[in-house]
């Protein structure tokens, strides 16, 4: 994979409002240093030859160009305007890239990726033209509509994490069918073209970083 074009994407277009703060989520501080930063260092830790993309609202990227000066965040990366949707946003990043190869598309607030989750996501995207990271659902399922309830069995049911990762002309290609409110990841839109998607293990402590409690469970996970 030495000759192959990498490159990440990192959707970064969150408000904080369950944070109930003023900064938007991606900006907050996690262990001194803005939390898309911690995203974006990840990947560049993993192969200082990907090309980083980081999509952030119009409004915000003036505030993240003064963060990256401020906490020295030294990462070369593009800078993408996002959309009203994910959708969009990524659809801004892809047009940032020029060869073929794969791309990792990666939630800004998911700061603790590791590096064998990012490798191997590369590795089996190599061998099947794509790879989503997935852990086990460890609470009991049950599915309720109105006045109707039933167990799921939770050895069936996976939590979807990131990076997901595809090769980009394919990606590209299933961008094209349009936006459809049915696809609320990549992995959607890339099997809403007709592909299947390849599933393998993620790592539990990749979590996304939503409220305050997650900050602090990032924080505990950082010193383990």
């Amino acid at each position: 994979m030495n000759k192959t074009s990498l490159y990440v994407i990192i959707v970064a277009g969150g408000k904080g409002l369950r944070m109930q703060s003023n900064i938007p989520k991606q900006f907050m501080l996690l262990a001194g240093k803005p939390i898309l930063q911690h995203s974006l260092e990840a990947f560049y830790n993993y192969n200082q030859s990907i090309i980083c993309i980081v999509v952030l609202p119009k409004d915000q990227i003036a505030y993240w160009n003064q963060l990256c000066k401020d906490y020295n965040c030294n990462v070369p990366h593009i800078i993408a305007e996002g959309g009203s949707e994910r959708y969009f946003s990524v659809l801004s990043g892809l047009q940032h890239i020029t060869t073929h190869g794969f791309v990792a598309i990666h939630d800004g607030v998911r700061p603790l990726v590791s590096y064998e989750v990012i490798a191997q996501g590369f590795a089996h995207a190599f061998t099947h033209s794509n790879a989503i990271p997935v852990v086990d659902s460890v609470d009991s399922l049950r599915y309720v509509e109105k006045d109707t309830n039933y167990v799921i069995h939770r050895e069936h049911i996976k939590r979807v994490q990131t990076p997901q990762i595809f090769d980009t002309k394919k990606l590209l290609d299933a961008y094209t069918i349009g936006f459809d409110t049915s696809c609320t990841d990549d992995a959607t839109v890339w099997e809403k073209a007709g592909n299947t998607v390849f599933c393998y293990k993620g790592d539990e402590k990749n979590i996304k970083i939503t409220t305050n409690t997650d900050i602090h469970i990032a924080e505990l996970f950082m010193k383990m």
